[in-house]
C-alpha cells in the first residue's frame, strides 16, 4: 500500500525530496562513520535538512486542497533573512551554518562583527558560501505565487570564491602541519594561488589563525636539520601575496612571528627569499602604524647587513624598506 505521506501530492516536490534525502544520508554517514569530517561536511547536512523542511511548508501551502481565488501569501519565514526579514535575493551560509542574505550579513561583517547575529557564535572564518537549496526553494516558491523572484545585489569582494575553493583553501591550511613532503606542496600552490587569485589573498584576512597556520612550517622546523629553502621561499613569498591586499596588511604584521620570521628570513634564505622578504617588509610599512612595529623588531640591522651585500636581485627592495622604515 502506497503512503500518502505530506510530500506525496506532487511528483516534482517527491523527486526534490528524495534527492534532498540521500544527501542528507550521505553526509550524516559521513559524519558518523569518517573521523575526518570537516566543518563544512556539518555545514551542509544543516543546509540539506533546512531545505528539506522549506520543502515541505512550500508543499504544504502549495496544496491543491487549499486552491482558491489567489490572494497574498505572506513570505515563508524560511525564506526571509533574520537581519532584514525580506525575502532573500542571494543566500548564503555564514560559518556558523546560519543562511542570511548576502548584502545585509556582508554589511554585518564589514562593521567589524565577528559574531553570528542568531547564534552569537564566534566565527572560524568570514567566507560565505551560496545556498543554492535555499536559493532553488526560493525560486520554487515565487514561481508558485506568481512572483518574479529579485535579482542578487552586487556587493561584496569584486570576485567571488566557490565552496569548492573554500575547501581546497581549508585542505591546504591542513596540509601545512603534515609531513614535509606535503608541506612543500601545499605552501607551493598557496603561493601561486595568492598571486593568482585576489580573492584567496582576502581569504587569508577572513580565516582566524589562516596566517598563522600558513607560518606552521617555519615555527616547527627541526632546529638541526633547519627550514627546506623552497620552503621557505614559497611561505615568505605567500606572506609578500597577502600582504598586497590592503585589508590584509595590519593582520599580517601584528600576527606574532611575521617579523621575527622574515627577520630571519633575511638572514639565512635564498636570494630569492631575502628579496621578497625585504619587499613583504616593505609593503606592510606603506601603513603608518605597521612601521613602528617593524622599526622596533630590529629588522634595520638584517636589512642593512643585506643591503652592504650589495646583491643586485636584493638592492631594489631592501632599499626601498630601509626608506619606508627611516
Amino acid at each position: 500500500m502506497a503512503k500518502t505521506g505530506v510530500l506525496s501530492s506532487d511528483p516534482t516536490v517527491r523527486a526534490k525530496a528524495v534527492e534532498l534525502k540521500k544527501e542528507l544520508q550521505r553526509l550524516v554517514r559521513t559524519i558518523v562513520d569518517d573521523d575526518d569530517y570537516s566543518i563544512h561536511a556539518i555545514d551542509r547536512a544543516k543546509d540539506a535538512l533546512c531545505a528539506l523542511r522549506g520543502l515541505i511548508m512550500f508543499n504544504k501551502r502549495s496544496s491543491p486542497a487549499t486552491f482558491k481565488l489567489r490572494e497574498a501569501v505572506p513570505c515563508p519565514e524560511e525564506f526571509k533573512c533574520p537581519l532584514s526579514n525580506q525575502l532573500m535575493r542571494d543566500p548564503v551560509i555564514l560559518a556558523s551554518g546560519q543562511t542570511y542574505d548576502r548584502p545585509f550579513i556582508q554589511k554585518w561583517l564589514n562593521a567589524g562583527n565577528r559574531t553570528c547575529p542568531r547564534t552569537q557564535q564566534v566565527l572560524s572564518h568570514t567566507i560565505l558560501t551560496p545556498n543554492h537549496l535555499i536559493r532553488e526553494m526560493i525560486s520554487q516558491w515565487c514561481k508558485s505565487q506568481g512572483i518574479e523572484l529579485p535579482n542578487p545585489v552586487q556587493c561584496g569582494r569584486e570576485e567571488g570564491i566557490t565552496e569548492a575553493e573554500c575547501d581546497r583553501f581549508f585542505s591546504l591550511l591542513d596540509k601545512l602541519s603534515a609531513a614535509v613532503p606535503e608541506q612543500k606542496e601545499a605552501a607551493k600552490e598557496l603561493r601561486l594561488l595568492t598571486k593568482k587569485v585576489p580573492s584567496f589573498r582576502a581569504l587569508f584576512g577572513e580565516s582566524i589563525d589562516a596566517i598563522t597556520q600558513l607560518l606552521t612550517p617555519l615555527t616547527r622546523c627541526n632546529s638541526q636539520s633547519g627550514v627546506h629553502p623552497d620552503l621557505q621561499e614559497d611561505v615568505i613569498t605567500t606572506l609578500l601575496n597577502l600582504s598586497i591586499h590592503d585589508s590584509n596588511k595590519k593582520l599580517v604584521a601584528e600576527t606574532p612571528m611575521v617579523v621575527p620570521l622574515l627577520m630571519e628570513a633575511l638572514r639565512s634564505g635564498t636570494i630569492e627569499t631575502r628579496s621578497n622578504a625585504a619587499a613583504t617588509l616593505f609593503t606592510l610599512s606603506a601603513l603608518d602604524s605597521n612601521k613602528v612595529l617593524i622599526g622596533k623588531s630590529g629588522v634595520l640591522k638584517p636589512l642593512i647587513d643585506l643591503l652592504d651585500e650589495g646583491h643586485p636581485l636584493t638592492m631594489k627592495d631592501v632599499a626601498s624598506a630601509i626608506f619606508n622604515l627611516c
